[in-house]
């Protein structure tokens, strides 16, 4: 029934596949992680926005562009994971339910969040009395986003009516999910008005996955990016912006990513096998990355790349 499931899901949601999810699909027996979303934290279209990336999609919106999120299924035991609690979560979660072929219910075994800027945990707000009304779901946070929710309402209610339970995280401790999965977080430079920023690495039975959604520059982070990809199979990588010409409305200093053009002079000197693991993802609705038939779609997979889609299934 589960195999069946996955068939019809990602025949419907095909367009979208960029991996090499048919090959593997009727190989799936073991934990495995889909990407529920890649987009930036307000989502496409963006609110406001009058440019070409998104007037069409005012008219006609892309099923497919959610806000960055990642599920973890362990179909052995029957558990699954989500990290980030989206505007886009209801939807994320039905997907979630609908690959593991129990509909019964949508909820997480745990929620994991990367830090306080709103596309990361405002889904959380679906789970208090006005929407689910949820019981004890699990919420693993670092000390200072914990605090952020403890000490802010509308979150505070959240926690003081039990819609969730928050765990709090340790930089660089391994967090087991199940006897196959877990998960370690770690710090990374990012703009900290309420909270710390962290990145993941996903550790499964067979191979390793590095989330990275947000980071300032690579350049200031303490870890060298180039040995940490060495280190895993899969890295989903910051790529919010293509270059430094894209946002003209906004002052960009203030919003800071690694331009992809920026990846590019750092990465494109790894062997073809490394460039391969790199998916970039949390693309800003103007990124023009978005559009597989742009110019610069083409350039990031002609360098080697890949560019994350939602539904992407990668096995761990």
């Amino acid at each position: 029934m589960h195999k069946i499931v996955l068939i019809i899901l990602l025949l419907f949601y095909s367009k979208t596949l960029s991996f090499c999810q048919y090959g593997e699909l009727n190989e799936i027996n073991g934990s495995y992680l889909v990407l529920l979303g890649t987009i930036q934290d307000a989502g496409s279209p963006h609110i406001g926005c009058r440019k070409s990336c998104c007037k069409a999609l005012f008219e006609k919106p892309d099923y497919t562009r959610k806000v960055i999120s990642i599920g973890i299924i362990d179909p052995l035991v029957g558990k699954k994971f989500i990290i980030e609690a989206t505007p886009d979560i209801a939807q994320q979660l039905k997907v979630m339910s609908k690959l593991t072929g129990n509909e019964r219910s949508d909820l997480p075994d745990a929620i994991f969040l990367t830090h306080g800027h709103i596309g990361h945990y405002s889904g959380l707000m679906y789970l208090g009395r006005e929407g689910l009304n949820s019981k004890k779901i699990p919420v693993y946070a670092m000390p200072g986003m914990k605090n952020f929710i403890e000490s802010n309402g509308p979150w505070d209610q959240l926690v003081k009516i039990e819609n969730i339970v928050l765990q709090e995280m340790e930089a660089e401790k391994p967090i087991p999910l199940t006897p196959d999965i877990a998960i370690t977080p770690f710090t990374v430079p990012h703009r900290g008005e309420y909270t710390e920023t962290v990145g993941y690495i996903i550790s499964g039975k067979n191979k390793k996955v590095l989330f990275i959604p947000d980071i300032d520059k690579w350049q200031l982070w303490s870890k060298n990016i180039i040995e940490e990809i060495s280190k895993v199979d899969v890295a989903f990588l910051d790529a919010t912006f293509y270059d430094n010409t894209e946002v003209n409305n906004r002052n960009i200093a203030e919003i800071p990513h690694p331009f992809i053009t920026e990846s590019f002079e750092i990465f494109d000197k790894l062997p073809a096998n490394e460039k391969s693991k790199i998916n970039f993802i949390h693309f800003n609705h103007t990124n023009p990355a978005l559009d597989p038939e742009s110019v610069k779609a083409k350039i990031i997979s002609e360098k080697g790349y890949k560019i994350g889609h939602f539904m992407d299934i990668f096995r761990l």
